[in-house]
């Protein structure tokens, strides 16, 4: 049986985690919170016609909610895109 007791110094001696998200990790969180939303609304609209026949106004909602979330895909790739390439001059 091999002792695990040298790896786990090497384990234990990184810098301890405190739990909270950076800076970076924040923005790159702003960034994407459209996205996130729209994802939400998209799952909210598909979870209400988990239990019963979705009905035409079901069927719009979550239409809707689709073209809300590949708008924000689409925007926050947009975003991404002039950011990298110094944007409109």
């Amino acid at each position: 049986m091999n002792s695990i007791a040298a790896l786990q110094a090497a384990v234990t001696a990184a810098a301890p985690f405190d739990g909270e998200p950076t800076d970076a990790e924040l923005d790159a969180i702003n960034r994407e919170l459209p996205v996130i939303l729209a994802d939400v609304a998209l799952l909210d609209a598909q979870i209400m016609t988990i239990d019963r026949t979705p009905t035409e106004l079901d069927h719009q909602r979550i239409r809707r909610a689709r073209r809300r979330v590949l708008a924000a895909r689409r925007d926050l790739a947009n975003r991404a895109t002039e950011t990298q390439t110094g944007g409109a001059a």
